[in-house]
């Protein structure tokens, strides 16, 4: 009965296997109004169809920043992985581009990283037309579904035409499992010290460096992050990096992201992050209490882009914009979830620890249609800012007054359905929060209404917010880019006026500017 049953789970995923490697390999673009559903964002990368998770592969070459992801282009929910691709040569306009990687008879394809292998080190590519090499897990669901522990391996493809097309290495995998059910998300670098590619990947609770001259052989150097850290779930998409201190380029620390899954700061999934030194084998963490990269609810799987030039000098990352609690219930149309902005981060010292900081890029800029000065003064109650754009881009800031202080005071989004979803700062708790209990449809999920907060306690009077905000969705950069929260929002009908409140006391408002922002998509929809 055992061998029956075998036979026929074999067939059954083999079935879905190979069903999935018939799609068209290009999303879908006849459906009318493409980019215009409700809740569609319009300043955020979204796919055309189907459901997308974790960004991979992020990689920059030749004028082009890469964005692949994981996709599944045949439904809305979770399913047999492939890489979806998309281009920009702006970080904010985005070319859909046709299906990357399918998954074959080694398993579906899940999360890893890309690099432009500018020496030949692998030997696919030729002097003057390095290859782009992806490196990615392979997840055989006929050996998890059987109780085996070794179903995810490493695999590598490559590409010679900047990532139009991409043929897989003939001797997959490259990194075979060691017993470990969980062995995932490579983020794969040059390490300039040692002359060897580095890959972080994720082993359950913890992560494994690798080492390899040629993206091929691979050993093991050391692992981190046993009894450190949060371990309320498994590690996923860990990511390594080297960021200036202060913005000084000779005091420079390694920074190590690691999403998990479930234990995040507000329930769910979240990105944390160690700060410390690696010396081409070892991680050595300096970090004194778990830290998070963003305190929102809907920030996951958050990794950088390799390659970017050292003339940019930029570490630029992206993160997936939902929550496993409830990514396959959203109430979306035809697609499912979306990208955070691309941010740039940075690493500053202040009270005798390192803090990363999370802005939205420079590029952001390129989108503003139009600027609206709100004239300073005292906040007692609410602000109405007339005819409120949307999507909208706000940079707030604030000051509590010596005498008569506010306790509570941010910024409020509503509609003519009475909902809403308030974004501010509480005083009296110390913390910044998202409330998003009144914000519209929630009963997909127990998970998804609530009040969510990132404790801050303020040194002085001044608080700034900068807001850029979708169809359904808020993120929120305080405080420099110190504080960070993600939130999505599923309102009946649109939120389409927005307001600045302060409760029991008075708020300086000091300055303020509104941006109407134009659609990523304006030239993509029917």
């Amino acid at each position: 009965m055992k061998t029956l049953n075998l036979l026929l789970l074999i067939l059954i995923s083999g079935s879905l296997l190979f069903s999935s490697c018939k799609s068209t390999g290009t999303p879908k673009t006849d459906i009318p109004a493409l980019y215009a559903e409700q809740h569609r964002p319009q300043v955020h990368f979204s796919p055309p169809t189907g459901w997308m998770n974790d960004p991979n592969g992020m990689v920059f070459f030749e004028g082009e920043y890469h964005l692949f992801y994981q996709y599944y282009p045949d439904s809305t929910v979770w399913g047999p992985m492939h890489w979806g691709h998309a281009i920009s040569t702006d970080l904010m306009h985005w070319e859909n581009l046709p299906i990357a990687l399918y998954p074959d008879s080694l398993g579906y394809i899940f999360s890893g990283s890309a690099v432009v292998d500018v020496n030949n080190s692998s030997g696919f590519g030729k002097e003057g037309n390095p290859a782009m090499v992806a490196i990615y897990t392979y997840h055989n669901m006929v050996g998890e579904k059987a109780g085996r522990n070794d179903y995810q391996t490493q695999g590598i493809a490559y590409s010679t035409d900047k990532g139009r097309t991409w043929t897989k290495y003939e001797k997959n995998p490259v990194l075979k499992n060691p017993g470990q059910r969980d062995f995932r998300d490579p983020k794969v670098s040059w390490n300039t010290e040692t002359k060897k590619w580095i890959m972080t990947l994720a082993s359950g609770d913890h992560v494994c460096f690798y080492s390899s001259p040629n993206l091929k052989d691979w050993s093991l150097e050391s692992e981190f992050g046993k009894g450190i850290g949060a371990h309320g779930g498994v590690w996923e998409c860990p990511d390594l990096f080297q960021l200036p201190v202060n913005g000084m380029k000779d005091q420079k620390k390694w920074v190590l992201i690691v999403n998990i899954n479930p234990g995040g700061p507000n329930g769910g999934s979240a990105a944390q992050y160690f700060v410390g030194e690696f010396d081409g084998h070892k991680f050595t963490n300096e970090s004194t209490e778990i830290q998070w990269a963003d305190q929102g609810k809907d920030n996951y799987a958050t990794v950088t882009f390799s390659d970017i030039p050292e003339s940019d000098g930029r570490r630029i990352s992206i993160g997936w914009m939902s929550n496993w609690q409830y990514a396959n219930v959203v109430p979306t149309g035809v697609w499912r979830s979306a990208m955070t902005l691309p941010r740039e981060l940075k690493l500053i010292s202040e009270n005798n620890k390192y803090i990363l900081t999370s802005e939205p890029v420079k590029e952001l800029q390129v989108l503003r249609e139009s600027k609206t000065e709100l004239k300073p003064g005292l906040i007692n109650e609410k602000l109405e800012i007339a005819e409120p754009p949307m999507p909208a881009e706000l940079d707030l800031k604030f000051s509590l007054p010596a005498t008569d202080a506010s306790s509570d005071f941010g910024i409020e989004l509503y509609n003519s359905k009475g909902e809403n979803l308030l974004i501010g700062y509480d005083k009296a708790k110390g913390e910044f929060y998202v409330n998003r209990t009144n914000a519209g449809n929630s009963d997909f999920s127990k998970d998804f209404s609530g009040i969510h907060v990132s404790p801050f306690a303020l040194s002085g009077s001044a608080v700034d917010m900068h807001l850029v905000i979708d169809a359904a969705s808020v993120e929120l950069f305080a405080m420099g880019g110190k504080v960070v929260m993600t939130e999505i929002f599923f309102p009946t009908e649109g939120f389409s006026g927005i307001r600045l409140y302060s409760k029991n006391g008075n708020v300086q408002l000091d300055s303020g500017s509104v941006y109407k922002l134009n659609s990523i998509w304006e030239n993509t929809k029917k």
